[in-house]
């Protein structure tokens, strides 16, 4: 049962007025209390608590639910259904209150008749099952006892098979069942692998079989000691289209089919035995045809049929993907039957045009309102082409800065890029990916931005890959060619000052050209909802420098540390993020995660770049400590001011989360956390002591605890945190655990209360 502040609100009402529902209960009536079902069993039996969650799920109906001990629920409903309830009594009932459950709503006999048929389902065969009922002033609990005897196991099974073509099929599938000697007779077992022999026998040409047209029969007339042998047959009755394997014949494509409708006065083009029907050349047959799986001549394969229609939607220009068999009512030469395939493919609109505004949260803490501006292009070149092109206007002042003024910014940004449905190589490419098409993108963007206060900054960036999904878990992304230009145009004094006291920090801004290789992989099992259990596995890699340092030393350059006149970066850099999910139910649920950062400077660097380093702190980091006030190491600054924002930054990043989320109401929900992580440097900084990498890390680690709430409706979340640091690292060492929480103290709570504002869960 979800637990609100609604609730508490109504269990403190029902407390101060002596909530009791027996004085409603009619005369003669008891509430059912619910089941108690109680097994005894004559040997132990493997997963028994499978079975025991199936048959506790066979109890209907439900009792009214309590809180606390107290039926608020049924309460609330009596409250409201009085002669004149008044206006909040209606209210309790109409949002909290249940119809009182009596004993006299359970079919007593039909239960113990369903639990009997599950336990002979599962082996058991001549299972008992009895019942009391235990009454008592004005409630009754139902007591089940059921007698388990030995199961039925299996001793042989055996195809029992005839002379047609599926029957070989079938002998060869059994190859790989699952069914075992040993095994205790299990009915979901049989339907398992009932479903299992169909949907292969679907992907060996057999397009119209059903799994009804196998049957499985238990034979116990040979064994004394509760052991039976297993026949599984094919229906007599299935009919003869049912157990025919099918060949495709004809495939038959209709690129534009939305608009076109039928194929009339339309022009057919032939592309490697597929025919193409269009009326003008929307799609070029020739670039649609490699994504199309079926082959003239193949037994149909529910998997290719299948995976064709995902590689046709993943284009990204089609609205619907509809695949279409027709059955011809002549055989082929050697008895089977024969389809023909045809697909309808019914395109989105070819230009789009749109404005938003958005509230952006970044991961550096940055939060405020942003004006886009889009325009998309699909089917560019009629090869399934779409060309983005995105205006930005933003402003963004950091949430939660504590004492650092002035962290504001405006920027404008102009985007573009063009994805190709295809991997488009010097050198001609087929790809053999069957899930999905790996697709070739190419960005060129440029972005101006204002820090207030601070400096001026322009950047041009460009990069050159592909990315594609492995399978409905696995994303990959790489990008040989990653540019990234950057140009500080003009600073402040104050913004001068901070890059004097800190070396290493102006050689990070004037490392202006940034040219390398990145690559990306993404494991995700979170999109599963009804996983108990579910795991992200994310990493990336970023490797810059190691090519124009190569072209260097191959035209003999006068200068290895510059390329064309500008100061480039020279790192190598990876990052592991592991998340995992554990749902007790769909809104309960504990998360936890792991992340690792290592970035390795080298040659012309002794940091990275300012862009590319790894911070600590704030509402997607260590929510206990403000935005970059956490390490690197144990560094702090004299005073948490601006500069601070710059220093507090590293080349390593260590961080570890645990996370329960809980339902309040529907759309708002509650957390509990605890946080913990830091940031170092590889190379020594004598500007920031302390914040080198050392063998004494996790002596350094900041550790926080907090609580938040979400406002989480369908298209976005909006997150409140508040947390205390339970361990400062910059503190001397055996002062650095908080052994005190005065929080009835305002100068306390002012010191240790860190509040965040962010969109989005953190992880």
């Amino acid at each position: 049962m979800r637990v609100s502040i609604f609730h508490i609100l109504i269990f403190s009402l029902c407390t101060l007025g002596a909530c009791n529902v027996k004085q409603f209960i009619p005369e003669g009536k008891h509430l059912y209390d619910g089941p108690e079902l109680k097994v005894e069993k004559e040997e132990n039996v493997r997963k028994w608590n499978e079975i025991e969650n199936e048959l506790n799920a066979l109890f209907r109906p439900n009792p009214n639910s309590k809180f606390l001990g107290q039926r608020i629920g049924l309460w609330a409903h009596f409250k409201g259904s009085q002669e004149k309830p008044g206006f909040i009594n209606r209210f309790l009932k109409n949002r909290f209150g249940e119809e009182p459950v009596y004993l006299s709503d359970v079919n007593i006999p039909q239960t113990e008749e369903l639990l009997v048929n599950r336990l002979e389902n599962r082996g058991f065969f001549y299972s008992t099952v009895s019942s009391e009922v235990d009454y008592r002033s004005y409630t009754a609990k139902v007591h089940y006892q059921a007698e388990v005897p030995v199961p039925y196991k299996m001793k042989n099974f055996e195809y029992d098979h005839d002379s047609l073509m599926i029957d070989r099929v079938i002998r060869e599938l059994l190859d790989k069942t699952e069914l075992k000697e040993g095994d205790r007779f299990d009915l979901n077992q049989l339907r398992a692998e009932r479903e299992r022999l169909d949907q292969a026998l679907k992907r060996r040409g057999f397009y119209n079989f059903n799994p009804d047209f196998l049957v499985f029969e238990a034979d116990t007339n040979h064994y004394d000691d509760k052991s039976f042998d297993l026949f599984l047959r094919l229906k007599q009755s299935a009919p003869e289209k049912g157990i025919l394997p099918y060949r495709i014949q004809d495939i038959t494509v209709y690129p534009n089919f939305a608009l076109e409708g039928y194929e009339e006065g339309a022009d057919t083009t032939t592309v490697k035995g597929i025919d193409f029907v269009q009326r003008e050349k929307v799609f070029k047959p020739h670039l649609l045809e490699p994504y199309i799986l079926l082959e003239e001549g193949d037994l149909f394969d529910s998997d290719r049929s299948r995976l064709t229609s995902n590689r046709l939607s993943g284009i990204g220009n089609y609205r619907y993907v509809n695949i279409r068999y027709r059955e011809r009512e002549e055989l082929n030469e050697d008895g089977e039957g024969v389809i023909d395939s045809h697909i309808y493919l019914s395109p989105l609109n070819k230009r789009a045009l749109r404005a938003e505004i958005q509230g952006v949260s970044k991961s550096n803490n940055f939060a405020g309102p942003a004006l886009l501006l889009s325009y998309r292009n699909r089917n560019l070149f009629h090869g399934g082409e779409i060309l983005s092109l995105t205006g930005k206007f933003a402003y963004e002042a950091q949430i939660a800065s504590g004492e650092r003024e002035g962290l504001t910014s405006f920027e404008l940004g102009l985007k573009g890029d063009l994805i190709f449905p295809r991997v488009v190589f010097p050198i001609p490419i087929r790809e053999r990916f069957a899930y999905s098409v790996p697709k070739t993108k190419i960005s060129l963007g440029t972005e101006f931005q204002d820090r207030r206060g601070l400096y001026r900054l322009n950047s041009v960036s460009s990069s050159y890959g592909y990315f594609w999904n492995a399978n409905r878990f696995v994303y990959h992304e790489i990008n040989p060619i990653s540019l990234n230009f950057v140009n500080l145009s003009r600073t402040t004094p104050e913004f001068d000052e901070i890059l004097d006291r800190n070396p290493f920090l102006r050689l990070s801004f004037e490392q202006q050209f940034i040219a390398g290789i990145t690559y990306s992989f993404a494991y995700n099992q979170l999109m599963d909802k009804f996983r108990t259990h579910s795991i992200y596995f994310g990493a990336n890699l970023d490797i810059a420098g190691a090519g124009l340092n190569l072209a260097n030393e191959l035209v003999n350059s006068q200068n290895p540390n510059r390329f064309l006149g500008f100061d480039y970066a020279q790192y190598n850099k990876g990052d592991l993020d592991f998340r995992y999910y554990i749902r007790f139910t769909e809104s309960n649920l504990l998360v936890s995660r792991i992340f690792g950062g290592l970035g390795l400077p080298y040659g012309n660097s002794v940091s990275l770049p300012f862009v590319k380093q790894y911070f600590s702190g704030g509402p997607n980091s260590v929510r206990a400590f403000r935005i970059r006030s956490l390490g690197p190491g144990s560094y702090i600054p004299d005073q948490a001011n601006v500069a601070g924002f710059f220093d507090q930054a590293g080349d390593i990043r260590i961080e570890a989360n645990v996370e329960y989320r809980f339902p309040i109401t529907s759309f708002l929900k509650g957390a509990v956390f605890a946080d913990a992580g830091n940031v170092w440097l590889v190379n020594e900084n004598e500007a920031l002591p302390g914040g080198q990498f050392s063998s004494d890390w996790m002596q350094e680690l900041g550790v926080g605890v907090g609580a938040g709430l979400r406002v989480d409706v369908d298209f976005f979340v909006i997150r409140f945190d508040l947390a205390t640091p339970v361990r400062r690292p910059h503190l001397p060492e055996g002062e650095r655990w908080e052994k005190s929480f005065r929080i009835g103290e305002g100068d306390w709570r002012r010191e240790n209360l860190v509040f965040n504002f962010a969109i989005g869960y953190p992880f």
